[in-house]
């Protein structure tokens, strides 16, 4: 039996979210990734669950049966770390992951401390990326359907 994601969109507001994030630092990094990861998706942005700011929506199908919908690429501003997640595997991009700067990877999601520690003009072509092959993947699972 499939249990509920516990990650859903909802109908907060992402303008909101961010205006509630309590770090002045915070708060303009996320304005910064906002505009990244929407020029990287070409998507509005939209709350999953209460803390991850998501960018499209792409079917995923576990092994065991368990399967669900996910943004298909988002972010949180967390207080620790930045928490950059996408439907596929950060890992599919090892080039572009050596150029990044500094970060850390675990799955499906990589952490940065802050934004001056990685080029951003390589981390919007590894969301672009990123997020075009969860799309083409996504596109070919769903027309088997």
């Amino acid at each position: 039996m499939n249990q509920p994601n516990k990650t859903a969109v909802t109908s907060v507001s992402v303008a909101e979210f961010i205006a509630g994030v309590s770090s002045v630092g915070r708060r303009d990094e996320a304005e910064i990734l906002l505009t990244i990861f929407s020029r990287a998706s070409g998507q509005p942005a939209v709350m999953w669950g209460p803390s991850i700011v998501g960018f499209g929506s792409s079917h995923y199908r576990y092994a065991t049966g368990r399967e669900g919908d996910t943004a298909t690429i988002g972010f949180s501003p967390r207080k620790a770390k930045i928490s950059l997640y996408t439907a596929r595997n950060f890992r599919e991009f090892p080039e572009l992951l050596e150029r990044l700067g500094k970060h850390e990877l675990a799955v499906g999601c990589l952490y940065v401390n802050k934004l001056a520690d990685v080029d951003l003009a390589v981390l919007e072509e590894l969301l672009t990326r990123s997020y075009e092959v969860a799309r083409v993947d996504y596109d070919a699972r769903t027309e088997g359907r």
